[in-house]
């Protein structure tokens, strides 16, 4: 019996119309009984029964564990980024690769407003000290007298520099690949963006030429006070660099809902001027159940199309 892989840790199998459909044409599904990111080495054991189609997760997909797929079709990402895919091996084997792309972005795009919001007004903060018995009379900062650096324009990045333009924001940006940048957003070298933005927000994919793009020399660069918000991949800041950055003052707040190692167990928890959370960004109820069901269609489609099914 051909079988599908859904790698995600959690996945709504029973209200996903594509996905009935696969179990009515006699497929078989696996899913991650780990409840979290998969290794190398979990996904080739869950693989072994012959899946002829994966919903993937951001496991890393490599050359090692697509050569030990022989069976298989088609990669479907659950998610927009295909920096965990070796695109090149998965073209080698004969392997499709879809993702989606818009059904995340707007969850994303709302969690980086929150996280705006949430450090210019010092709101955790402000929240834990009322509950230990303070009262404190904090100053905190508006949106709207902010310029924000969106390093990356894709489907995200440009729905981030919509939601602070209307607070008021100025919003500046950096991607060479723009092919759309809205209305009143200046592009900018990197390195000019760096030195003039208040806030920083990383929505780009992560691959070695972007690892560690926040480091400890574009931290020293930076305005006094500036803010680092990454929604976006692990591995494109710098942890320990932002950390030390936190400690000193040179960065006045952070907040960070993605790691180089998930789940997250670095000294950036011991800091009260950052927030740290789950890898959420997509976890809003609507737009994740978009998510899954265009990741299934995406998986159905095209497994007829490589004529794996009928």
């Amino acid at each position: 019996m051909n079988t599908l892989l859904i790698s995600t840790s959690s996945f709504d199998i029973d209200n996903n119309p594509p996905l009935q459909q696969l179990l009515q044409k006699g497929l078989r599904i696996i899913t991650n009984p780990h409840r979290r990111k998969l290794t190398e080495d979990e996904i080739i054991e869950l693989l072994k029964d012959g899946s002829i189609g994966i919903i993937a997760g951001i496991e890393p997909l490599t050359e090692r564990v697509l050569q030990s797929a022989p069976n298989l079709k088609v990669i479907s990402r659950c998610g927009a980024g295909l920096d965990s895919v070796d695109l090149t091996a998965a073209r080698n084997h004969g392997i499709a690769v879809l993702n989606t792309p818009e059904a995340p972005a707007q969850a994303v795009a709302e969690l980086t407003l929150g996280f705006v919001l949430c450090l210019l007004r010092e709101i955790s903060t402000i929240d834990q000290a009322v509950r230990k018995g303070e009262w404190p009379r904090t100053q905190g900062r508006l949106l709207a007298a902010q310029t924000v650096g969106i390093i990356g324009l894709g489907h995200i990045g440009r729905r981030v520099a919509r939601l602070c333009q209307a607070f008021e924001a100025t919003v500046i940006a950096h991607d060479p690949h723009a092919d759309q940048v809205p209305e009143g957003v200046t592009l900018l070298p990197l390195e000019q963006l760096m030195t003039s933005a208040d806030i920083i927000t990383l929505h780009l994919p992560y691959s070695p030429s972007t690892h560690h793009l926040l480091n400890a020399q574009t931290f020293a660069a930076m305005k006094p006070n500036t803010i680092i918000i990454n929604a976006a991949r692990g591995g494109l800041v710098d942890e320990k660099a932002l950390a030390d950055a936190l400690k000193s003052g040179k960065v006045s707040a952070a907040a960070l809902d993605v790691f180089e190692h998930e789940p997250y167990q670095g000294s950036l928890l011991e800091l009260n001027n950052v927030i740290v959370t789950s890898h959420i960004g997509s976890l809003a109820r609507e737009s994740r159940q978009r998510m899954e069901i265009e990741a299934a269609e995406n998986l159905l489609q095209g497994l007829i199309k490589a004529g794996a099914i009928q």
